[in-house]
């Protein structure tokens, strides 16, 4: 049964329209929820009330807190730097295996316990100290109005923006959205058609119609996440299929990233992801030409560094969001040989480190 849709709830939302039969189908993503008058959609925080579609998650939040780049995970902007993180609740994708699913897949609407106007947002932002504001936890597609206004306000006063997000989206509202990004790490959770639809209860094709998207028609810098979950996307097959695409139709320089499944939601009998496994993925992309593979959620220096890919020189030494050793030029050269590493970089000073800073709005501004 659907939970009533309080009048405090309903922001006005975008990409909807009526069909014949009075319900109104929602076009954000692929799901194409048909609503009632009071109903939501799959991602539970969209839905029908007065006649339109409404957001209930507008302003509202699961929590902030302040971040290092690295854990969203960023390798290649602005490294070191700090990021303003926040999320709401829902999601519009069905993953077994989430590792946010008590924000996710929850229903309960007093998990948003903190509220912030995007404006407050910016100021807080600039406030800490952080060079960019992320829209995680859940997904963005589903709070897409509050992301939009919120990187409004953050472009104003000089913050980037960055989505962490499945990229599960329609056409028109990607365009818009990507429009008001300043980079992405968008999760390739597998590469079947079969796991997308079983373990995540969508389609493969609009994640990778969204990665082309943006890596070929936007500024938006991107990188790559796949979560590798035992027996389930981490044959040498599929990863080979996987890095092939990524070195065929992004090129070299788009940085992937391999993190170890643990245990959680509806997966919980599935054994946590071996190291061996990561170091193996990476292996398998780098053979593939990609220039910059990395493993996370397990402890691999190797694999958290960043080098050069032509003198093989260790420029960006990580031990998991710390950074031990920084050796990029400020325009992000190469000191060794002077090649340009793909990237976003500045001079770098001081990273923000491996702490996690949470903030409660009503306090902070």
């Amino acid at each position: 049964m659907d939970e009533p849709i309080g009048i405090s709830e309903r922001h006005p939302a975008k990409y909807w329209h009526k069909l014949d039969d009075s319900r109104i189908q929602c076009d954000i993503c692929p799901r194409d929820c048909k609503m009632h008058e009071g109903q939501r959609g799959s991602c539970f925080v969209r839905g029908v009330a007065d006649g339109q579609m409404v957001l209930t998650t507008y302003g509202r939040s699961s929590g902030f807190c302040i971040d290092p780049i690295e854990k969203k995970p960023f390798n290649h902007y602005y490294p070191g730097s700090s990021v303003f993180s926040f999320g709401t609740a829902g999601c519009n994708l069905a993953c077994k295996f989430c590792q946010n699913w008590d924000i996710s897949k929850s229903r309960e609407m007093d998990r948003l316990m903190d509220s912030a106007s995007p404006e407050t947002i910016a100021q807080a932002a600039k406030q800490y100290g952080s060079k960019s504001v992320a829209f995680t936890y859940n997904d963005p597609v589903v709070f897409f109005e509050y992301a939009l206004d919120a990187a409004d306000a953050c472009h104003a006063l000089g913050i980037k923006t960055v989505a962490v997000t499945a990229g599960y989206m329609h056409d028109a509202p990607r365009r818009e959205f990507y429009a008001k990004m300043d980079a992405a790490n968008i999760d390739l959770k597998g590469f079947t058609e079969d796991f997308y639809l079983k373990l995540t209860g969508s389609h493969l094709k609009p994640i990778l119609d969204t990665i082309a998207y943006v890596h070929h028609e936007t500024d938006c810098w991107l990188e790559l996440t796949t979560l590798l979950i035992p027996g389930h996307n981490d044959s040498d097959a599929e990863l080979i299929e996987l890095s092939k695409w990524v070195a065929q139709e992004l090129g070299p320089d788009v940085p992937l990233h391999f993190s170890a499944f643990h245990p959680d939601w509806k997966m919980a009998d599935v054994p946590a992801t071996p190291p061996a496994t990561l170091v193996r993925a990476r292996r398998i992309a780098m053979d593939a030409g990609l220039h910059y593979v990395y493993t996370g959620n397990v402890h691999n220096i190797e694999g958290d560094t960043t080098f050069c890919p032509s003198c093989h020189a260790g420029l960006i030494v990580r031990n998991w969001y710390e950074i031990n050793d920084y050796r990029l030029t400020a325009d992000g050269h190469c000191p060794e040989c002077h090649t340009l590493i793909a990237g976003h970089f500045e001079k770098f000073v001081k990273a923000f480190g491996a702490q996690r800073i949470p903030v409660v709005m009503s306090r902070t501004i």
